[in-house]
């Protein structure tokens, strides 16, 4: 099986992570996405996170951070989920948009209500200090 490869923009804020949940989903995912054909990595990521919570990230400030993969969230055993991570700013307001019912403030302490994926990234960002 071929890994699904997305992308996902970290926005951390009072030590707490961007999280988002999609409309008819009980979990909690990064925002983010998959590239169209023939987008590089920051225009896919420009282009979901408006799409997403409408917020414009600013190109210049786009900064590699990790990648991340485990078993993709509602998908066959085996089928994994590879998500190469940025942080940016943005302008905008962050408001749900499109697929996305809620977004929400995560702590580590949430990750019982995350996909895979998104538990180890909420492990390496507490492990770095980085949220609580």
């Amino acid at each position: 099986m071929n890994e699904i490869d997305k992308l996902a923009w970290l926005y951390i804020k009072n030590k707490q992570l961007l999280g988002a949940r999609s409309k008819g989903k009980d979990i909690y995912y990064i925002p983010g996405g998959k590239r169209d054909t023939g987008e590089n990595d920051h225009e896919a990521l420009i282009r979901e996170i408006k799409e997403e919570i409408s917020v414009d990230l600013l190109p210049s400030t786009i900064e590699y951070v990790e990648t991340f993969k485990a078993q993709a969230h509602d998908k066959p055993d085996g089928m994994p989920v590879k998500i190469t991570c940025y942080f940016a700013e943005f302008t905008g307001e962050i408001q749900a948009n499109a697929e996305i019912e809620e977004v929400t403030w995560l702590n580590h302490k949430d990750k019982i209500q995350c996909s895979p994926v998104t538990v180890i990234i909420l492990d390496w960002l507490k492990s770095k200090k980085m949220i609580e």
